[in-house]
């Protein structure tokens, strides 16, 4: 058995800084069959980089207190406090705080504790087709994102 305090676990961000606050609780507590991350989202701010998918993964997010927005295939959708919303492997989406208020939520993803880095597909603009596109996602030594468009296979870095 393991237990731990949420506010014991260290904060990492995301390489883009796309949020203040997000304690990987599958990291602290050894999980091996899914991930379990914890967000505090201030206006503005999302659980993620961008509008993605995961192919191996399903991700489900629970909001604790506020309201989160999830852009998806089918539009923009609320979640408020004591909603939860499930994405199959996949499904596109992106969630934020689009709101005044502080959002509190938890962000679950199974098989697998970690992402695998190449199942994961972003939807980004490419200079070189001159559209939004989808965009193989890495993750450089560097701790940035390395983006390949699927399209033309034109390459980029985010750090």
């Amino acid at each position: 058995m393991d237990k731990t305090a949420i506010d014991d676990i260290e904060v990492e961000r995301n390489p883009m800084e796309v949020h203040s606050i997000r304690r990987p609780i599958s990291d602290a507590l050894g999980f091996s069959d899914f991930a379990m991350n914890y967000f505090e989202l201030e206006p503005d701010e999302s659980f993620s980089g961008g509008y993605h998918t995961h192919h191996d993964q399903e991700e489900v997010f629970y909001v604790q207190s506020g309201t989160a927005a999830f852009d998806t295939e089918e539009g923009t959708v609320p979640v408020e406090a004591g909603e939860v919303i499930r994405f199959a492997p996949g499904e596109f989406q992106q969630g934020y705080n689009d709101g005044d208020e502080p959002v509190v939520g938890f962000a679950f993803g199974a098989p697998g504790a970690k992402h695998d880095w190449d199942q994961i597909e972003s939807m980004i603009y490419c200079q070189e087709c001159d559209e939004e596109v989808g965009h193989g996602l890495e993750l450089t030594d560097e701790g940035g994102f390395r983006m390949t468009c699927t399209a033309c296979e034109r390459t980029f870095t985010i750090s």
